[in-house]
């Protein structure tokens, strides 16, 4: 009784709003395109939908918010899904590139990664540098008994210091072959001392740069770094080699007026002029120290193009992972004069002469 009742006094509020509405508009837009009379019956038609009924779909919110939702953490967990594939892909790509240039027996240490070859190497350049370490501890005992009045220039400890690095690279099969060293036939006849630059990729570089020169009394500016590796560290300071702090300016005047000192007394000069190795072998910015030294002692600059050391011994190992035979090789350049240039003339003609001698994939981006 009482849901008739609601239901009677519903249809009558419906029929004066119709009444009302008609005399606004004669018809009121379904929203599918048609106009119909809105009646009392349309009305009823619909009462199971406001009385206890089984609701309209498009009046549900809730179940479009649902679909909603659904799809929404469906499409979230597709995409980390995916994310997930491409992470592992990498990883498998890494690994597989890794195990293509070293070999399957390569693995990863604390210092780099090593397979059979670099191993050997590391076997090897170790023996030796026991060796090497007991006659530049003789070499130190020497000078300190004659109280340095003899070998001022440190001639002697540079030799064993050579002989370390050809046989190093002699029984590991890597002796790089050298270009143009006839270039420097007249420069080595008048004895004159020059400064020796030349990109800088891997370690190897240095005995690299030590068989261009050959058995001549040379010295290397480095960084304050290598006295901390073992061996080297004393060689650095028997031999009279440069070591450099990059972050003090006191150490980097004080390596200048010693290196202008060496090149006055007739010994060369070695180093990499980039300040670092390059992590994938193209040639970056020069730093102007040595450039400096050779300027204002007034010696030659020879520049030198060191090819693809970066393929034997990549950033990421530890040691060479291959002899660099048939790949590395040494390219010597004309000396460049440093009288009547600037210091930033200096460089510039230089870096072009070594670029001149890299491959293309070595050269400088930019």
């Amino acid at each position: 009784m009482k849901s008739n009742l609601l239901f009677c006094t519903f249809c009558a509020l419906a029929s004066d709003l119709v009444s009302y509405t008609a005399s606004l508009s004669p018809q009121i837009s379904t929203g599918c395109g048609r106009h119909r009379p809105l009646s009392i019956i349309a009305l009823s038609k619909s009462r199971k939908n406001f009385f206890g009924g089984r609701p309209l779909k498009s009046t549900s919110a809730s179940a479009p918010f649902l679909s909603d939702r659904q799809s929404s953490d469906e499409i979230e967990h597709e995409e980390n899904r995916k994310i997930k594939v491409n992470y592992i892909e990498q990883e498998k790509g890494v690994i597989k590139k890794k195990i293509a240039v070293g070999g399957p027996l390569s693995f990863n240490t604390k210092y780099g990664r090593l397979n059979p070859f670099g191993i050997y190497w590391l076997l090897l350049s170790s023996s030796l540098g026991l060796v090497w370490f007991a006659l530049l501890q003789l070499c130190r005992l020497f000078y300190w008994v004659t109280g340095n009045r003899f070998d001022k220039n440190k001639r002697i400890p540079t030799f064993f210091s050579h002989v370390w690095g050809t046989l190093l690279l002699r029984l590991s099969n890597s002796y790089p072959p050298v270009e143009n060293r006839e270039l420097l036939d007249d420069l080595f006849t008048k004895q004159t001392a020059a400064m020796f630059v030349a990109n800088h990729a891997s370690w190897n570089d240095i005995p690299y740069l030590g068989v261009a020169i050959g058995w001549r009394n040379y010295k290397f500016v480095g960084k304050k770094e290598l006295l901390k590796v073992p061996i080297l560290s004393s060689a650095i300071q028997v031999s009279g080699h440069i070591a450099l702090d990059r972050r003090d300016r006191v150490s980097g005047v004080q390596a200048v007026k010693k290196g202008i000192n060496w090149l006055k007394n007739g010994v060369h000069l070695c180093t990499f002029p980039e300040g670092t190795r390059s992590r994938d072998g193209r040639l970056l910015r020069f730093k102007n120290g040595a450039f400096k030294m050779a300027w204002k002692a007034g010696v030659p600059v020879v520049p030198i193009s060191i090819v693809n050391a970066h393929k034997v011994m990549p950033p990421e190992w530890m040691m060479p992972f291959r002899s660099s035979r048939g790949i590395a090789k040494v390219i010597i350049h004309k000396p460049v004069d440093s009288a009547g240039k600037t210091e930033d003339e200096l460089a510039a003609e230089v870096r072009q002469a070594i670029i001149t001698g890299l491959p293309e994939e070595q050269r400088p981006s930019v």
